[in-house]
């Protein structure tokens, strides 16, 4: 009996099991095929499942996806890199970058196979980042991958692919300008993680992406002049006290007696330091404290509002450009609305089918039911022969869309965001639920005018959130959509997306809900990753907004009406919120909006709990 042949896909797949152990040289590795990949943790690396038809081109950048991950794993010390990276979100994405660029240099230089695998995986990886669209600004931070891009040419000799080339030109000069001689020197340093860390922490400085180093040196400075400064007191002190007529003896005695009181003296001063930190009386030390949630650091707060901004998309921008930047918009729901619209359907469909009229059969007075007509005519006194029409109870609702506006959304997340937005309000709308539609970023990188007020008063410690926030409104609830469509196109903005502080547009957003007429209310926040604001946390602790945002949800959850729900873009947001989901490609987030939505209705306890009423 002749055996029947293995399906290829099972064939590739098992082929790319024992390629990815190989390379990285753990032959216990576990690779596993699911639709969570890619994604990689310690011992086991995740890829997506290959089509069952599985082409050439994808099965390249599948083993490209695999070549990566086996990589990491051979060449890379996560706790190394943990220790090198910066804490800057804008530097820590462009070492990273840098440092991928390293490790998948050692596989390129080495093996031609894996060459090729590992562009193909690029280009798909800047294709889903939108990259190609991205504008040279001078006023915008480097996007994370030009930087990257241009690593890889100088160790690998590759030239950037054709879909970003000019895009990378248009930064090059800069970059070459500021840092080009230390980009040189990166080569002879592939093999030695530490060594090439150090060198791309330098030229993260040259490029102003990374003041931490700057900050370190300057303190360093500072320190080492104190020191001089005291040893220079100490030898004219001495010089003073060696007197050629003074006694010895009597000198030495003094100097005891002396120092007995200066060391009495910093003993008083520095008990009563104690007894007033521990009375309340004079300066309190900044101290960790123990606030309401538990975290042991001081409570949240915002060193000055007075430059944060709630303003309409509209005002934010020309009436001409935001037509221009709607019509861009418009080109790109050419490509995705068949898709969403698809799905947009499929939800209101549910929806219009829970707000369908019902009939109540068998009364005794209302219109005749004409498939009880053999009744009246057996006997015409025969009760319990009409019906009459009801509503079923579809309790009045409002959605809330809050969108990061931060600028890892950049580039085609955030005009993914944009068009399902619009597609679900105008679906929402004509099922009668309300959609309100906000956004949230900061007004400058590295704090603003909140800073500058900060600097001017001598930064004292513990200020609080640093930077001016941007709250924007770009459909209210009460809003038809046809009016607030055009400011949808306000995302598509160069410049206008930048830092994410979480918490306090969540506590926004719910406020604005929370004052609503309307019986059931639900928030939805789409958002890519943690809170990072450089400024706040240069001069906080490291999770500092990271611990309001947990205070902030957990009290949603458990003390509001509001129906809180949050879609995490290539970051798990279910360690932050109750009910999340958690999508790797953007692409999936129209399909993910409507049926989670779709699920919170139909999960509607009040209309569970409804008397079923007979239909005909």
């Amino acid at each position: 009996m002749v055996a029947k042949p293995e399906p290829i896909n099972d064939a590739f797949k098992r082929a790319l099991v024992h390629a990815t152990r190989s390379l990285a040289e753990a032959p216990n590795l576990e690779v596993v095929f699911s639709n969570d990949g890619p994604r990689f943790t310690e011992g086991r690396a995740g890829l997506p499942l290959p089509p069952r038809d599985i082409s050439a081109k994808d099965a390249a950048q599948l083993r490209g996806l695999a070549d990566r991950m086996a990589l990491k794993l051979a060449h890379q010390d996560a706790a190394q890199l943990a220790k090198d990276r910066p804490d800057g979100s804008d530097a820590a994405a462009a070492f990273e970058a840098m440092e991928q660029a390293r490790i998948e240099a050692i596989g390129s230089n080495a093996m031609q196979g894996v060459r090729s695998n590992l562009s193909y995986a690029l280009e798909a990886a800047l294709d889903r980042r939108g990259l190609a669209h991205v504008t040279y600004d001078p006023s915008v931070p480097m996007p994370a991958e030009i930087l990257g891009l241009m690593v890889r040419e100088r160790l690998t000799g590759d030239a950037p692919p054709e879909t970003v080339r000019n895009v990378v030109d248009r930064w090059r000069q800069e970059i070459e300008a500021k840092a080009g001689a230390d980009l040189d020197r990166l080569a002879g340093l592939v093999d030695n993680q530490r060594a090439y860390a150090r060198l791309a922490r330098n030229i993260l400085r040259e490029l102003d992406l990374d003041s931490t180093m700057a900050e370190e040196e300057t303190q360093e400075e500072s320190t080492e002049d104190q020191d001089d400064q005291e040893k220079d007191q100490e030898n004219e002190q001495n010089q003073d006290s060696s007197q050629p007529e003074a006694d010895p003896s009597t000198a030495r005695e003094s100097d005891g007696q002396d120092n007995e009181t200066v060391e009495a003296d910093s003993h008083d001063e520095s008990s009563k330091e104690e007894q007033d930190a521990d009375t309340g009386d004079g300066p309190k030390p900044a101290r960790p404290q123990i606030n309401d949630n538990g975290a042991v650091e001081p409570p949240y707060k915002a060193f000055t509002t007075a430059h944060d901004q709630i303003v309409d998309a509209d005002d934010l921008c020309e009436p001409e450009e935001l037509s221009r930047l709607r019509a861009y918009l418009d080109q790109q729901l050419e490509t995705l609305s068949s898709i969403v619209a698809r799905l947009a359907n499929r939800l209101q469909r549910r929806l219009m089918a829970q707000q369908s009229r019902a009939w109540t059969f068998d009364l005794e007075e209302g219109m005749l039911d004409a498939a009880r007509l053999t009744r009246v005519i057996i006997d015409p006194t025969a009760p319990l022969s009409f019906k009459q029409e009801e509503e079923t109870n579809f309790r009045d609702t409002v959605v809330t869309l809050l969108i990061d506006n931060s600028g890892s959304m950049r580039g085609r997340p955030i005009m993914v965001a944009a068009v399902c937005a619009d597609i679900l309000a105008r679906t929402l709308e004509r099922c009668g639920v309300k959609v309100e539609i906000l956004g949230f970023t900061t007004q400058a990188w590295k704090g603003g005018k909140s800073r500058e007020d900060w600097l001017s008063i001598g930064n004292p410690a513990a200020p609080g959130r640093l930077n001016d926030l941007r709250h924007i409104i770009y459909k209210s609830a009460d809003a038809p959509w046809r009016r607030a469509r055009k400011n949808l196109g306000l995302m598509m903005r160069e410049g206008l997306l930048k830092e994410n502080i979480d918490g306090e547009a969540l506590q926004w957003a719910h406020y604005r809900l929370a004052v609503r007429p309307e019986e059931r209310r639900i928030l939805m926040v789409i958002s890519d990753g943690a809170p990072v604001d450089d400024s706040t946390l240069s001069v906080n602790s490291g999770h500092y907004l990271e611990r309001h945002l947990r205070a902030v949800i957990s009290e949603i959850e458990t003390r509001s009406s509001v129906e809180l729900l949050a879609i995490g873009i290539g970051h798990d947001v279910t360690r932050y919120y109750r009910k999340a989901v958690t999508i790797v490609d953007v692409e999936q987030l129209g399909g993910v909006l409507v049926e989670q939505l779709a699920a919170l209705f139909e999960e509607d306890p009040r209309a569970k709990a409804q008397p079923r009423r007979r239909r005909a």
